[in-house]
Formats: structure tokens, sequence, C-alpha cells
């Protein structure tokens, strides 16, 4: 076989020498026009969902939050592991798919089957989908330092936060920037268990008169002199002094009981 396939080619050079012209050039077209990649991307094709749950230890987010949101992603069409993680105020569950399915396929999937898993959490408590992100895609990173020690941890977290970030995520090709570190500023409200006993006050009526306080109501349009007023009140709380009067209760005598009178309101980290 071998013998007869020399002599063919040696009685039909011509023939041999054109096809390996085609086969190179073939072989040099393709060379130029197969993409390449740096660093490949072998991970898994799978979804992440991110719930909050804050002060809540971790058993608690595993009861609530972590085995509720896994039990119903078991069901998703394709998903071959799901698996879940619980941390202080945080859960993690993370959905993997087989080779090959469409991203998009998979989180509208997870998606349908999230809006059912919802109605068994605790009230407040949000899922989210994590960005459509794969396993390599962390291509930088940077940090923030003050090297005149003009700003605290709280002010350039901020500065992350509210210019950095949006300002990054407008470059294409960017699905996500995550903050790590700094501190998140946030108005803390820290009471007296013995005044709240003192007053007769429980913790959820100090926090349903927080929430309350914190809010505008729209009103009405009034007509005069051939114009329009539009009557509404302005009641969003703006710094720590809004916080401290609002009222919790009102005493047999009839003086008003303020937060300031049974907590101490401060900013702190989160």
């Amino acid at each position: 076989m071998l013998k007869n396939l020399i002599a063919w080619s040696v009685h039909n050079r011509f023939l041999v020498l054109l096809a390996t012209l085609v086969i190179a050039g073939w072989g040099w077209v393709a060379l130029h026009k197969t993409p390449l990649d740096a660093i490949p991307d072998l991970s898994d094709v799978q979804v992440i969902i991110k719930t909050s749950y804050p002060g809540q230890a971790p058993r608690v987010v595993e009861e609530q939050v972590t085995y509720p949101i896994t039990t119903t992603m078991l069901s998703v069409p394709g998903a071959q592991v799901v698996r879940g993680y619980s941390f202080f105020g945080d859960s993690y569950v993370y959905v993997i798919f087989a080779d090959g399915t469409d991203i998009y396929w998979a989180r509208a999937r997870v998606l349908e089957y999230l809006n059912q898993a919802a109605a068994d959490l605790p009230d407040g408590v949000q899922p989210r989908l994590g960005p459509d992100a794969t396993g390599v895609g962390w291509v930088y990173n940077y940090a923030l330092v003050d090297r005149t020690g003009q700003h605290d941890l709280g002010e350039l977290r901020s500065l992350q936060d509210w210019f950095l970030k949006y300002e990054l995520q407008t470059v294409p090709g960017v699905s996500e920037v995550a903050t790590v570190g700094g501190m998140v500023r946030q108005y803390q409200v820290v009471v007296d268990p013995e005044k709240l006993r003192a007053y007769g006050i429980t913790l959820a009526k100090v926090s349903s008169a927080i929430r309350a306080a914190n809010r505008e109501v729209g009103g009405s349009v009034l007509e005069l002199a051939e114009a329009e007023y539009m009557v509404r009140t302005r009641g969003y709380l703006r710094g720590l002094n809004d916080l401290e009067h609002i009222p919790i209760t009102v005493t047999e005598m009839g003086t008003p009981v303020l937060l300031r009178d049974i907590a101490r309101v401060q900013i702190g980290p989160e």
C-alpha cells in the first residue's frame, strides 16, 4: 500500500505539489483568522445568587435564606450542581450548568425560579443575581491611598462608590466594579436598654418610628389665580440632628420622648 502511494506520488509530481501548496495556503489563512486568547475561559457556566440578611448569624442565614434558595435551584432545567455558602449577614448560591449552556438562558431560568423562592424568604430580604462575568474576568485592581492624611477611610470609600465606580462601569466590556475595604458610612442608633424599659418602649416601635419619619408624602394640587401649586411634605432625614429629634412616644404628662432621649445617634462603619 505504501509502495503504491509512493509510486503514484512520483508519477504525479504536479498534483502532489499543487495539493501541498493548497494545504499550506489554507493553513496560513487559518493561522491568521483563528481567534487566540491569552487567558482562555475554562470556568464553568454558572450563575451566582447573592442575598444580604444584615446582622444575622451564619446559622440563621443558612436556615432562612440559603436553604430555601438552594432547594428551589435544584429544579432549574440544566443545572448540574448547586452550592450554597452562608456567612455573617450574606448568602451565596452558585448554580452550575453544563458546558456549552448559553449564559443568558441560564440566568433567565435561575431568575424565573428565584421569584418562586422569594416567597419563602424573610421580609425585606431580596436575592440578586451576580454579574454575567466569568471566573477569569478579573483584569485589574487598584487602591485609593491618601498620602496627605486629609481623608479617612469613609471618605475614600464614598469617593470610590459614588464617583470612580460609575465612571469605570461606562468602559466598554466592564461588567462589574467590585469594591473591597474602606468604611461604608452609616447612621447608627445605639439604644439604651434601661431607658427603653423605663419608658416602656420596644425596639420594634423605635424602628417603626425611624422608618415613618424618613419619607415624603405627596399632597394635592391647589389652583389659585390660574396657577397650580403642588402641596407635599418634606420629611427625608438629612443628618444626625434630624435623627435625634424623631418623636418615639409621649409620656403620661404629655412630654414627647425623642430618639436622643433613649439612644445615642452616631455615624460609624457598616
